[in-house]
């Protein structure tokens, strides 16, 4: 245990409660604050099949685990967990209260099936009857029919029940997945009633004979499937060993929390109990909607003129270079370019693959994918690239996350059009972001344009996940991501290469080496790493050391912290900042020193030891001046955050920074930034085309006239 150090999943509680507050905030339009709402659901949701599944299996083992950041014990991470769940809960239904009543303004009502005027309830009991009912499933449980299985997450109403001679028995319906999760109701305002609470309506139609005495919604999560690479690795060094003694033992999945909508009856919690081997701490009542997915569908029934006063104002990202503007490739062979979503379009990444996918120059392009959209346009031209006899190799992550069954059907589809596909590694996940196109220029010389990125290929969340994209046509750069491919196809681990750092091989050590050159400076040592989470030992330690010699260390990290700032003796010249805003914090962004002597890395990696020793993940130094100022200059912006910046302090709490001077939230200013960009490109662009535009004689005048 270090003083200076705090608890990866209490950290990480922290950073959802500030997820939370984003929805408690009055300036973010109300739409997008029940967004929030839906977000912090959701995290939460995951947070518990993972992290509270593993914790639960960590219990179970005959050796006690103690966490070395915070020296508690599995039960003792689970019994905090757990206790600060009443608070956020309670925090959570007084939010969603309010910004229900705040859409109520611009009539937005989320009704029940009471406050139905006699059109909505024709409505909603002919859907019922015609939609609903065939496809409902009602049950009683009792000794000859136990209680069958509760799926993960999915809505069941539980009854209790009297039958015609008294005796008490209870019920059970489940509300499948194929049923929408609202209905748009007839009218002219945008009026909608939850599915359940309609299902729920009709409960006691299903059990004739019978008298309800009570019910209650509920949902289980249960512990989520084992997976490899879980966080937990970085404190057990034998953990997959211990995982499958754990799995062998395990004959479904035990539940970890059990969710009951608006009223907690003791009769039917007690059942429950009994039947899921729960104890008090593990139930929780919500007066919030226990599933909440549905309120991104609520923009389909809501009009263009509404939905621009109860959501975030639109903006376009911006799109300086593009095919239609001349080679994109030529364009990088005379300078870098960076690109910053969501501020600059991905399309001019897209255009890039699309121009090399159509030339009859390019040899090979090549490409590691972790997440893609759902219709991917990058799959698209790297199909193209095949058929125009490119060689295309794809180095695909099967095991990313609640995206393996996308990511199996694209290496699938790719493998079809004649793409070679590699498949990541069993002990390691491939989290790298790098393609490298190899073509031959005009003079028949072999040249690369190599691309790192901090976040994936994915034009979707390119649009709401802040992260940078470099390309380079820098031939040194090119030979490393030509080397690195070479080494993965080979299954080699440990290259070492001249520009790019790689995990598991050199990434940790050159970073850690580069702390230490500016520890070496004392007072006049800088460190500046922006990034997601941070939990690895090393540089936690790292920190303090440079801290510990006078060198000012300033941290932006979005999410889970296991480093106490402020703590006399250890990290008093330690900074940490937060940022939850419109866009989540996604990019990796690591800088050493400043001025002439500055080193500065954007990184597929998070300083976590999964990223550093359990993931194949790419660091590249940023050499073009214009690119490294930009990345300074962005840097600095966001520390000047004075509204939607948080300062983590000893306490491990977060707090608003002191407004002084003008108010700045760094996403929009970026993104005024952005527009003013376009603005101006486009006004450049008109005062071109005019002066090039042929000067009109009078014979061509005449012309004119004559040939209408």
């Amino acid at each position: 245990m270090e003083e200076f150090m705090q608890n990866r999943e209490l950290s990480w509680l922290k950073f959802n409660q500030r997820v939370l507050e984003e929805a408690s905030d009055e300036s973010v339009p109300p739409l997008e604050r029940f967004k929030f709402i839906s977000i912090f659901t959701s995290n939460l949701d995951e947070f518990f099949m993972v992290r509270v599944g593993s914790l639960f299996d960590l219990m179970k083992s005959k050796k006690e685990f103690i966490d070395k950041k915070s020296g508690m014990t599995a039960k003792e991470q689970l019994d905090a967990i757990y206790k600060t769940m009443p608070y956020y809960y309670e925090m959570r239904d007084k939010i969603y209260k309010d910004v229900i009543k705040e859409l109520d303004k611009y009539n937005m009502h989320n009704k029940n099936m009471k406050s139905l005027n006699d059109e909505e309830l024709s409505y909603v009991k002919s859907f019922y009857l015609s939609k609903i009912e065939p496809l409902i499933s009602a049950q009683i449980v009792d000794a000859a029919h136990p209680l069958p299985f509760l799926e993960n997450k999915k809505l069941y109403i539980v009854t209790e029940m009297w039958d015609a001679e008294g005796n008490i028995a209870h019920g059970l319906v489940a509300i499948s997945d194929i049923f929408e999760r609202y209905l748009s109701l007839p009218g002219d305002e945008f009026n909608y009633i939850r599915v359940e609470k309609v299902i729920e309506h009709y409960v006691p139609t299903m059990f004739l004979g019978y008298t309800i005495k009570e019910q209650s919604l509920v949902a289980v999560t249960r512990n989520f499937d084992f997976e490899t690479n879980t966080e937990i690795e970085e404190e057990i060094a034998d953990y997959k060993d211990f995982m499958k003694k754990v799995i062998k033992k395990r004959t479904r999945q035990e539940v970890l929390r059990l969710e009951i909508s608006n009223t907690k009856s003791k009769s039917i919690t007690d059942f429950l109990k009994a039947e899921l081997g729960i104890t008090d701490e593990m139930i929780l009542v919500t007066k919030s909607p226990i599933n909440m997915k549905y309120v991104y569908g609520l923009e389909d029934i809501i009009p263009s003129s509404v939905i621009k006063k109860v959501s975030y104002e639109d903006f376009t990202p911006f799109k300086k270079y593009s095919l239609e503007r001349g080679s994109i490739i030529k364009r990088i062979e005379e300078k870098d370019l960076l690109l910053s979503y969501p501020y600059d379009d991905i399309d001019t990444f897209l255009d890039l693959i699309k121009e090399a996918a159509e030339s009859d120059k390019t040899i090979s392009i090549k490409i590691t994918i972790y997440r893609l959209a759902k219709h991917s346009k990058l799959v698209e031209y790297l199909k193209k690239a095949c058929d125009n006899g490119i060689e295309v190799t794809a180095l695909m992550e099967l095991k990313a996350r609640f995206d393996e069954e996308n990511n199996i059907n694209y290496s699938e589809e790719l493998f079809k059009a004649g793409c070679n596909i590699m498949y990541g590694f069993e002990e390691y996940k491939t989290h790298s972001k790098l393609c490298l196109i190899t073509y031959k220029d005009d003079r028949e010389n072999i040249k690369h344009i190599t691309q790192i990125g901090t976040g994936n290929y994915n034009e979707n969340t390119s649009k709401i996940y802040t992260d940078f994209s470099l390309m380079t046509s820098n031939e040194e750069i090119g030979l490393d991501a030509n080397d690195f491919f070479r080494n993965m196809s080979l299954a080699k681990l440990n290259g070492k290469y001249l520009h790019l750092l790689q995990s598991p091989s050199t990434l940790k050590a050159r970073l850690l080496k580069e702390m230490d050159k500016e520890i070496a400076k004392g007072k006049d040592g800088y460190i500046r790493c922006k990034m997601n989470s941070l939990t690895d030992y090393e540089f936690l330690e790292k920190f303090a050391e440079a801290s510990q010699n006078s060198a000012t260390v300033d941290l932006i990290i979005r999410g889970i912290c296991c480093i106490v700032p402020n703590v006399t003796g250890y990290t008093d010249n330690v900074h940490v900042s937060s940022i939850v805003g419109r866009f989540l914090e996604h990019s990796r962004v690591y800088q050493f020193g400043r001025g002439s002597d500055m080193r500065i890395y954007i990184s597929s990696a998070d300083l976590m030891t999964r990223n550093t020793e359990k993931r194949v993940e790419i660091a590249c130094p940023v050499h073009d001046e214009e690119a490294r100022a930009r990345l300074v200059s962005y840097l600095d912006t966001q520390l000047k955050d004075n509204i939607k910046r948080r300062i983590l302090v000893n306490s491990g709490d977060y707090i608003k920074p002191e407004v002084q001077g003008e108010a700045l939230i760094a996403q929009d200013y970026f993104m005024h930034k952005a527009n003013e960009k376009r603005e101006k490109f486009y006004e450049e662009l008109e005062r071109a085309e005019s002066d090039e535009a042929p000067k009109e004689n009078f014979f061509t005048k005449i012309k004119k006239i004559f040939t209408k």
